[in-house]
Formats: C-alpha cells, sequence, structure tokens
C-alpha cells in the first residue's frame, strides 16, 4: 500500500488522555494541547513514542521515512530517534511501516499522539501493551 492508501484505512491514536476530547467539552484541550507541545513536555512525550517503537522493532520489521519517498529499513535506535528529531525539527510526519502487518504508524510535529492505520487485531494487542508500558493509552476515533 502506498502511504496514502493507508491515510484512508481506520485507525486508532495512541495518546497521553484515555479518550477521545468530545468537540462540546468544558474544558481546554487546546489550551492544554498547546502546553504539551512545548519543550520539556513534548520531549517526554516523543521519548515515549520512540520506546514504544523501539520495542515494536523487536517484534516487528520497520520501515521509517521523513517524506514518505526514502525509506530506512530497520533503523538503528539512533537513526530512529534522529528520523524523528528531524520530523520535529522540520514541523514533518514520520512515517513508520510495519512490514509484516501491513500497518502504518504517523507521528505529527504538531500533535501529541501517534495514530496507527490499518492495525490488525494482533497488531493492537502488542501496541496497546507497549503503550501501557509507556503510561499512554490507545483508543479509537469517533467518526
Amino acid at each position: 500500500m502506498t502511504v496514502e492508501e493507508y491515510l484512508e484505512k481506520p485507525y486508532w491514536v495512541i495518546d497521553i488522555l484515555p479518550k477521545q476530547v468530545p468537540a462540546d467539552s468544558k474544558g481546554q484541550y487546546f489550551k492544554i494541547e498547546e502546553f504539551y507541545l512545548e519543550h520539556p513536555q513534548i520531549d517526554i512525550i516523543y521519548k515515549k513514542f520512540i520506546n514504544i517503537l523501539l520495542k515494536l522493532n523487536c517484534y516487528e520489521d520497520i520501515d521509517v521515512s521523513n517524506d514518505g519517498e526514502k525509506w530506512i529499513t530497520n533503523p538503528t535506535p539512533h537513526e530512529l530517534e534522529a528520523a524523528l528529531s528531524r520530523s520535529m525539527a522540520d514541523r514533518q510526519m514520520l512515517y513508520i511501516i510495519l512490514k509484516s502487518a501491513d500497518v502504518m504508524i504517523t507521528v505529527n510535529s504538531d500533535d501529541i499522539y501517534m495514530t496507527i492505520y490499518h492495525p490488525t487485531e494482533e497488531c493492537l494487542e502488542l501496541i496497546g501493551s507497549l503503550a501501557i508500558s509507556e503510561g499512554l493509552f490507545m483508543w479509537k476515533p469517533n467518526h
């Protein structure tokens, strides 16, 4: 599948929040999101994302790209961390493909969550366990 095809598939979110914030929420989601997008908060969140991806790479071959065109297969831990740092600095998306599971994960430099496209039940179970181990939550958005 192409990146564009994955983006059209059903998806789940790995987030600091346990469920989707309703559009009519009485809270101040956007102000709190802005706070978490600042340093050092975003660095802590992205470190958790890196930990999940590194642990996931123990089970699955992964391809990683900052632009959706040039890919690195099974990057070293430092290369993966550098790719995420580059995506943050360049305000780009980081794309991760789990080859055997036919799943794509994205990290957007403007978000405090990761998105998992086209996940299988087995993949959801594994990634969900890894998210919990990092103190994060996984949920399916209301469409």
